[in-house]
């Protein structure tokens, strides 16, 4: 469970409003509302995520900065490199989207008790992509499924939520598959929310709210790329 300075938020009503992004102080704008699909696509509309434990009311969150990732920066170290030639996993997207959140919430990580994907969370982003909103990236190796991350995709954004691996290099092998895969299709940016060392290393990047808000709003509202996602016959994704 996170702890806040005492800072002003605001409540939400049933109508699907947000208060500016701006007016978020330690990152948190507001609390309450729910996780229907169309709050949640208004909230990302915005950079509005929501981020809280089980048990808690649903806190909404708008960091600055924030962290981000230009497909065309995508740093992929040598060793990674090896690992993706010697092709120790078969990557897909989209068919076990249920089973890559579940398995986000049930990995343990160090330093955190407990998990923000509560239940309420793995239904309402399932719904998402059953509305062909929100997309997994699937490390799969001898038939199992060992890594694979998951997040929303709303116009020329992808907004990245969580990963696990059960096997070395298995998440980062299907983050590169998926970087490489949507920037072919004009996916232009990636957001990580807030900075992750994960993340750091394939060149992601801080920058200021104001300058983030300003490209997703150029970026969002541009026509969907509805699922399911799949790898087609001539992608490179997993031969660069």
């Amino acid at each position: 469970m996170r702890t806040f300075a005492p800072v002003p938020v605001y409540r939400l009503i049933e109508d699907i409003v947000f208060p500016p992004p701006a007016h978020a102080e330690q990152g948190l704008l507001c609390v309450g509302g729910d996780l229907r699909p169309e709050r949640l696509v208004a909230a990302y509309q915005q950079g509005i995520f929501p981020w809280y434990s089980e048990g808690e009311p649903i806190w909404w969150h708008s960091p600055d900065p924030r962290f981000v990732l230009l497909p065309e920066k995508l740093h992929v170290h040598r060793s990674l490199g090896k690992v993706i030639g010697q092709r120790r996993f078969e990557i897909r997207f989209d068919t076990a989207f249920a089973d890559v959140i579940k398995r986000c919430g049930q990995k343990r990580r160090p330093g955190q008790r407990g998990t923000w994907i509560t239940r309420d969370m793995q239904a309402a982003f399932n719904r998402l992509h059953e509305l062909g909103l929100a997309h997994s990236a699937e490390a799969w190796q001898d038939g199992k499924l060992v890594g694979g991350l998951y997040g929303v995709s709303l116009g020329q954004m992808y907004f990245g939520e969580s990963m696990f691996a059960d096997v070395d290099d298995a998440s980062k092998v299907a983050f590169v598959a998926l970087v490489r895969w949507m920037q072919a299709r004009g996916i232009l940016l990636v957001d990580s929310q807030v900075r992750t060392d994960h993340v750091a290393r394939f060149g992601g990047e801080e920058w200021p709210r104001e300058q983030y808000l300003e490209r997703l709003a150029s970026l969002v509202h541009h026509p969907n790329l509805r699922g399911p996602w799949r790898i087609e016959a001539g992608d490179l994704a997993l031969e660069r």
